[in-house]
């Protein structure tokens, strides 16, 4: 069982009565041994879901500053196969990509049957930070909940799995690991005073996760909340979600792959009959 939080379709949504702190009775220790199997399990999923070539996957992945989108990235798929997976972090629209619709630019990295596809931040950062920061015309950004249901819409309908995940962490969290940040070397790359002047509008942009979340989260894209303040914990609710998502498709996939099989060695068979009368 997932310990996600699952956005019900049009639902309204108060991150503040969410807990960014969850442990599900588990200690660090034992999280960190159960995540190691779940990543083995996430391994065996996506090597499926590559050979049967039926269906791709979508991982959306979005959370303040600090948040731990990177962090779980590289823990939840640590063991999975790099030939089959692509992750894309989505930075500032650069200018060809502000010439055409906000989702030009998403739709051209959107992953082939066989595929995984990871979003590191995605297009809800024009109903995010376009909103926040008031990039664009009111009427313009509400207009894209609409755009982005149909553009998902027609990503699920052409055999795209979605799964969004919210990395929910508290203000004083987000504090301490910004501060953390300055002590660390090697996270000297992160430092930014965007990060401090961003978190002036922490509560602006909680209304627009709150509005993205209930707007854009329906049955065949749902969003999920994962309480984010301890990263072990993050890693193995996203892990959880994955992993009870793919089992669904996995007897349709191997019961693809037995007939393609058949055919394949009845093709051998045949040619090998054939090696045996020459």
């Amino acid at each position: 069982m997932s310990h996600a939080i699952r956005i019900k379709p049009a639902s309204r949504v108060d991150l503040s009565s969410i807990p960014t702190s969850a442990d599900g009775g588990m200690t660090k220790e034992e999280g960190k041994a159960r995540m190691v199997e779940l990543s083995g399990e996430i391994n065996e999923l996506q090597d499926l879901l590559y050979a049967a070539g039926e269906q791709s996957l979508l991982v959306v992945f979005q959370g303040m500053d600090t948040a731990g989108k990177d962090g779980a990235i590289k823990s939840v798929f640590r063991s999975v196969d790099p030939l089959g997976v692509k992750s894309w972090p989505f930075k500032v629209p650069t200018e060809l990509e502000l010439a055409h619709d906000f989702l030009w630019r998403v739709h051209a990295v959107t992953p082939r049957k066989g595929q995984l596809a990871i979003f590191n931040r995605s297009h809800y950062e024009d109903v995010l930070v376009v909103r926040v920061k008031e990039l664009v015309p009111v009427k313009e950004w509400r207009a894209r909940y609409d755009h982005i249901n149909a553009f998902e819409k027609l990503l699920a309908d052409s055999g795209t799995i979605i799964l969004k995940f919210f990395l929910h962490i508290s203000k004083d969290e987000q504090e301490e690991r910004l501060l953390a940040r300055e002590e660390e070397v090697e996270k000297a790359w992160k430092l930014s005073v965007g990060d401090w002047k961003e978190r002036e509008s922490w509560n602006a942009y909680q209304a627009a996760y709150e509005d993205a979340l209930a707007k854009c989260s329906t049955k065949h894209a749902p969003w999920y909340v994962i309480p984010a303040d301890r990263k072990w914990f993050r890693d193995i609710a996203v892990a959880e979600t994955i992993i009870e998502t793919l089992k669904s498709y996995t007897d349709a996939w191997r019961e693809s792959l037995d007939a393609v099989g058949t055919i394949r060695k009845a093709e051998i068979d045949a040619f090998r009959s054939g090696q045996g009368e020459s």
